[in-house]
């Protein structure tokens, strides 16, 4: 990995989730200069022993924080990472907060994590959102790089349910996906290629630029179902469900996030996450990771999907 430049400050958003605390190990070990922002009670990343990253700072903002809030947290930045909100009510104008404040801090770059398939009408609600948002950033004297994801290859792990039939119990993967196809892709991949454009010598190469990331192959549902079940060890089936069946199925979690997984399989069913790009393995350097390598690498991820008795 090249060394980072020591004057160069990055500021990452969301270092508290799965995504960007990914990336801060990344920077760090790369010599980088960063800023991690966490909201709310997580946990900024830290070494194994519990020390702090070397050349990381930790702020704490709340979860709502406001354009005064962000433009003190982004103060000096060279670029900021900035990931979106988990939920819909007041997404986008948290998104605009930080861009605003982006502009009032003096930040040269943004790299945003969009979704593939942002459009004015995509089909998933995120995409759409996401569309938005790029639209505002693209408004502004900031240069900015779209890093537009497939859906990661953990959410599918999340899908699957153990229901009870005539015959005893059954893990079933239910998703209003129909036959499409999608190429998953992992949050380690993602890491990777927003650490080699933050982190380039020539920041001026991703300007302007929108990144797809995708998984090294398309899989149905019915063949992601197959994937899990050697895995797993057991028997995993594919059922094709209504929307009215997930909503129902998905009753406990928040309205966003139910709303967010049934557009994201409708997207699926129509085709849009069924392209391959070759951006992850032009800006890793490597291969994408295949859900079944994936699977393979990070057992913990999945470690729910095993029957109690081999836990």
């Amino acid at each position: 990995m090249t060394p980072a430049s020591p004057d160069r400050l990055i500021v990452l958003t969301g270092a508290d989730g799965r995504l960007g605390s990914r990336l801060a190990f990344r920077v760090a070990a790369a010599g980088g200069h960063q800023r991690m922002l966490v909201a709310g009670r997580g946990a900024a990343p830290r070494l194994p022993d519990g020390a702090p990253l070397p050349e990381s700072e930790v702020v704490a903002i709340p979860t709502d924080a406001d354009t005064r809030a962000l433009t003190s947290a982004f103060a000096e930045a060279d670029a900021v990472f900035l990931v979106p909100g988990r939920e819909r009510p007041g997404r986008l104008s948290r998104h605009r907060a930080a861009i605003d404040a982006a502009v009032l801090a003096g930040v040269r770059h943004v790299v945003y994590v969009s979704s593939i398939g942002a459009a004015p009408d995509a089909i998933a609600s995120s995409a759409r959102d996401d569309w938005l948002t790029e639209e505002y950033l693209r408004g502004t004297d900031l240069t900015w790089t779209m890093l537009r994801t497939s859906m990661f290859h953990r959410t599918l792990t999340f899908a699957v349910h153990d229901e009870s039939s005539g015959s005893g119990q059954q893990a079933l993967l239910r998703a209003p996906a129909g036959h499409g196809r999608v190429a998953t892709v992992s949050h380690d991949d993602v890491a990777d290629v927003a650490t080699a454009v933050l982190l380039d010598e020539d920041p001026g190469r991703h300007a302007g630029r929108a990144y797809h990331l995708t998984g090294p192959e398309a899989l149905t549902f019915d063949e992601i179902a197959a994937t899990l079940s050697a895995a797993v060890g057991r028997t995993i089936r594919y059922v094709s469900q209504t929307v009215e069946q997930a909503r129902a199925q998905f009753y406990r979690s928040t309205a966003t996030e139910v709303e967010d997984w049934i557009t994201r399989c409708q997207a699926i069913e129509a085709g849009v996450l069924a392209n391959v790009s070759p951006d992850v393995a032009h800006l890793a350097g490597r291969a994408a990771r295949s859900f079944e390598v994936w699977l393979d690498d990070y057992p913990a991820e999945w470690a729910h999907l095993r029957l109690p008795s081999v836990r």
